[in-house]
């Protein structure tokens, strides 16, 4: 989010290429040259030519065509300059053009398909199951946050949201969409099951935007990803926004968006300005002891292993040594996930192990390192990774724990990713790690995170009064008590 921070980025960037952002595929408003495909980069589809130019980006949201409640919930929200790429997309998304976006994790993503789809829906009414807006995610941390970041600008619009995704009790999704809702934020597998059902159509959806679209096709989504897309109205609005946009997008691309306007705001493989790549280089018998003095900084950090079972075992022992530490992953349920990145955020938490599930979608304030204790094995999950510190222009560090046999691969990966870190020997207790990462001593005594694990919170949110009221058996006893005394 773009909260009341004048965005310095946005002038450099306009400067570089007006209507289109900065980086490897500009796609300026310059777009009537012949249609085709602009030059792809390593392991990206080359983007398609449009043959409509694309309107001029704007600096900022008043010279939008939008509603007034819409400019009035962004004044309040503090959201004062549109980032590069809400400023290149909007004036042609809120025109109805299809659009093929590419930025950063942190660049602004989400309003930048979220305002044209509520501004352009706003004033109709949704009737039962049928919803007249629909934004695909690959995740339900995503689905949330994507719900939480539009929520106020639809309450200001009078327009309903609708979070549809696997996890959650589907008895009550299906209850919010026969209420009726005009906007579904949704995952794949969840909206498909509900589709089946009869309790949602799709065959009034105007506006289609997927997000994150290549981790959709990477998870295995691509099947519900076109069912879907095959059941909403034809001649509708779609937008495909993604960090990256590698080939097995190109599929969606050339069978659903016609003439989209094309903005590449961020080059998918560049570091950002303000992020800071280190890879320290680590003895296998001496990473443990590394790990667990980074976990114990001051101040909070997320780090990245590649199973449950070693994202659960590094919890265990974080824990047993003092540190506040919470695990995430696939097989933790929804409500728990949820719990964990709320004590998270609000620092009750203060280290998140995590499995990829955590790569995208997640948004924390202020969160300066992000560590790989486990390296990745693709240059875009690394990117994804690393893409949850240094967000909306702050600054962050990615750290990556490499032992001796993961050189050579780790070398490849970082050169795919075309990063260029700073490569440091260390050792646990060195200057240099302390320098790096911020890491220290643990305390030592092991700690409970007793909050994070509470599982049945209807129980808590029952009356005070009810839950003080004497057992029904303590009721009887004093009723058999009092029949007594009054016989007596």
């Amino acid at each position: 989010m773009n909260r009341t921070r004048t965005n310095d980025r946005f002038s450099r960037t306009r400067g570089r290429s007006a209507g289109s952002g900065q980086g490897g595929h500009r796609s300026s408003g310059r777009t009537s040259r012949s249609a085709g495909r602009r030059p792809a980069a390593a392991g990206e589809f080359a983007l398609p030519r449009t043959t409509t130019p694309a309107l001029p980006a704007v600096e900022t949201f008043a010279e939008l065509d939008m509603p007034e409640q819409l400019l009035a919930a962004l004044k309040a929200e503090g959201v004062t300059v549109p980032f590069p790429i809400q400023g290149a997309t909007l004036p042609n998304t809120l025109a109805g053009r299809d659009a093929l976006g590419r930025g950063r994790t942190g660049s602004g993503k989400t309003l930048a398909f979220g305002l044209a789809l509520l501004a352009r829906t706003a004033g109709s009414r949704a009737e039962p199951r049928q919803p007249l807006a629909l934004v695909l995610v690959p995740t339900r941390e995503l689905a949330q946050q994507v719900t939480d970041a539009l929520t106020p600008y639809a309450r200001s619009l009078r327009l309903r949201l609708a979070t549809v995704v696997g996890g959650m009790s589907i008895g009550r999704q299906a209850g919010a969409l026969r209420g009726g809702a005009e906007v579904v934020v949704a995952t794949p597998g969840r909206l498909k099951d509900l589709v089946e059902r009869g309790d949602c159509r799709l065959d009034q959806v105007g506006i289609t935007v997927l997000d994150e679209a290549d981790q959709m096709t990477d998870m295995g989504f691509m099947p519900q990803v076109t069912a879907l897309l095959d059941q909403v109205r034809p001649g509708g609005q779609r937008m495909l926004f993604s960090a990256t946009l590698d080939r097995n997008v190109d599929r969606l691309v050339r069978r659903y968006l016609t003439d989209p306007v094309v903005h590449s705001v961020d080059p998918s493989a560049s570091a950002v300005t303000t992020m800071e790549h280190h890879v320290l280089h680590v003895r296998g018998a001496d990473k443990y002891a590394a790990t667990t003095e980074i976990a114990a900084r001051d101040g909070r950090v997320i780090m990245f292993l590649d199973t449950k079972h070693a994202v659960d075992r590094l919890t265990r022992d974080l824990l047993g040594s003092g540190v506040r530490a919470a695990a995430l992953h696939g097989g933790k349920t929804q409500p728990q996930r949820t719990r964990t990145l709320a004590h998270f955020k609000t620092g009750h938490v203060t280290v998140l192990v995590a499995t990829n599930v955590a790569a995208r979608g997640i948004h924390v304030d202020n969160l300066d390192l992000v560590v790989n204790v486990d390296p990745p094995t693709d240059h875009k999950d690394y990117l994804h990774r690393g893409g949850r510190t240094a967000r909306a222009g702050e600054s962050g560090r990615v750290v990556t724990l490499v032992t001796p046999e993961q050189r050579g691969g780790m070398a490849r990966l970082l050169s795919q990713a075309g990063i260029r870190p700073r490569i440091t020997e260390v050792r646990s207790g060195d200057a240099e790690l302390s320098r790096i990462t911020g890491a220290q001593t643990p305390p030592g005594s092991p700690v409970v995170i007793t909050a994070a694990t509470a599982e049945r919170p209807k129980r808590d949110s029952a009356p005070r009064s009810r839950r003080n009221r004497p057992s029904q058996a303590t009721r009887r006893a004093t009723q058999r008590r009092s029949a007594v005394a009054s016989a007596a």
